[in-house]
């Protein structure tokens, strides 16, 4: 699964990367959680243009009766995500952007997890596949939602965990945020493990385990006494 990640490059530098007309000032985020607003980018029409836009992240879909479903939905199995019924609907309506700087897994080791922060060799941002809904609750309070879809691990990620958040490429962008696409068989092949080449993981210290923590040192490496191996 992928259950933190940190957003920590400048507005500049996130518009830059993915041709965006207007991002606003955003403040470095170095352990992102479940339930908390992340930035992203889709396109809520057809004939719109790709925009920045905040979501929860838990995907609450439309016709949920309870906003608590978004707790659990807080990623989707790229090998079901066309069939469940809880991410089917956006699968083919509504695909979005996930903006990040890179990503947490944990590794089991002997007597305890071992957290890893992976991220792009370059230290770019890049693009995670999301997927979007907008809820509405019984009280016509609106809530826009989304989840993070995930795939097999690759030879980077194999030894930290089994899985990891699909990665896109930047030439695919365009073909992932068009509504109007819609056919199984052009978006499946997006949601592959990313190049491992391309990526870079390290041990980091366990302050990133409570989410209260959100500051550069949850991207230090762990202490040497507790003889964790680099």
């Amino acid at each position: 699964m992928c259950g933190r990640f940190t957003q920590t490059s400048s507005s500049s530098d996130i518009a830059k990367a993915f041709n965006l007309a207007h991002v606003p000032h955003l403040e470095p985020r170095y352990n992102i959680a479940p339930t908390q607003g992340v930035g992203t980018i889709l396109r809520s029409a057809p004939e719109s243009e790709p925009e920045f836009r905040w979501l929860r992240w838990g995907l609450i879909p439309h016709w949920a009766k309870e906003r608590s479903i978004g707790n659990k939905l807080i990623n989707a199995k790229a090998e079901t995500v066309a069939q469940k019924p809880s991410f089917r609907h956006a699968f083919y309506h509504s695909r979005c952007l996930i903006i990040a700087s890179g990503f947490y897994e944990w590794q089991q080791q002997e007597n305890h997890k071992q957290p890893f922060y992976i991220q792009q060799i370059d230290s770019l941002p890049f693009a995670l596949a999301g997927l979007w809904s907008i809820w509405q609750s019984p009280e016509v309070e609106t809530i826009a939602t989304c989840t993070i879809i995930t795939t097999e691990a690759n030879e980077i990620m194999q030894p930290i965990h089994k899985r990891m958040p699909v990665i896109l490429e930047s030439n695919d962008y365009d073909l992932w945020l068009d509504p109007t696409v819609q056919q199984p068989e052009l978006l499946q092949p997006l949601l592959q493990p990313y190049t491992s080449n391309k990526l870079k993981a390290y041990p980091v210290t366990t302050l990133v385990n409570n989410p209260r923590n959100d500051s550069p040192e949850c991207l230090n490496l762990p202490p040497i006494n507790r003889g964790i191996p680099f």
